[in-house]
């Protein structure tokens, strides 16, 4: 829980800046790009977290990466920062929270939407539309199918859920003949 707390501010104070020089997606684009870097390759990450190598060896490798990409002088700074400050171990959780805050800075929604079959892109657009409608901002969706839905659609946007499957329908339907109501 600490270690997220610490993610959170170290994302907080870099959109600060962002938000400041106008760069949040640069900054988005270089902070993703170096976060998956290391995700992806557990030999960087060790390179460059494992406290058995020396500290200005492993510097020196961050250093190395971030000359390659030629990254801007504020993320330079920004990941030099989180090694000098023994972080930079965290740079998956900072960047996740980091691309939360930079959403919400720009009025998009990430929604997962959820249905048995494949989506045509009219009804793709129309469940786009309608999310936009009701939450006021721009949403990306992420279309997934999953077998176990016997139809209709489940949207999850944040914490809220939307939950229009017929499964879902049928299991109210059933609950409701249980208490004896009408359906």
């Amino acid at each position: 829980m600490k270690n997220l707390a610490i993610a959170r501010r170290y994302a907080k104070a870099l959109m600060l800046i962002a938000k400041e020089d106008g760069q949040a997606e640069h900054y988005r684009d270089e902070l993703q790009g170096l976060a998956g870097m290391i995700e992806q390759n557990p030999n960087l990450e060790q390179a460059i977290c494992n406290p058995l190598y020396s500290a200005d060896d492993r510097r020196r490798v961050l250093a190395a990466i971030i000359e390659k990409k030629s990254v801007s002088k504020v993320m330079t700074s920004f990941f030099l920062l989180l090694f000098d400050k023994g972080r930079i171990g965290w740079i998956g959780d900072i960047n996740a929270f980091f691309q939360k805050l930079v959403d919400e800075f720009k009025g998009i929604a990430r929604a997962d939407v959820f249905s048995a079959t494949e989506l045509s892109s009219d009804a793709v657009e129309k469940i786009r539309a309608s999310l936009s409608a009701r939450t006021g901002k721009e949403i990306i969706l992420d279309i997934k199918q999953d077998e176990s839905l016997i139809g209709g659609v489940v949207t999850k946007i944040g914490d809220l859920v939307l939950d229009g499957s017929i499964k879902t329908q049928l299991l109210n339907m059933r609950e409701s003949l249980k208490r004896g109501e009408n359906v």
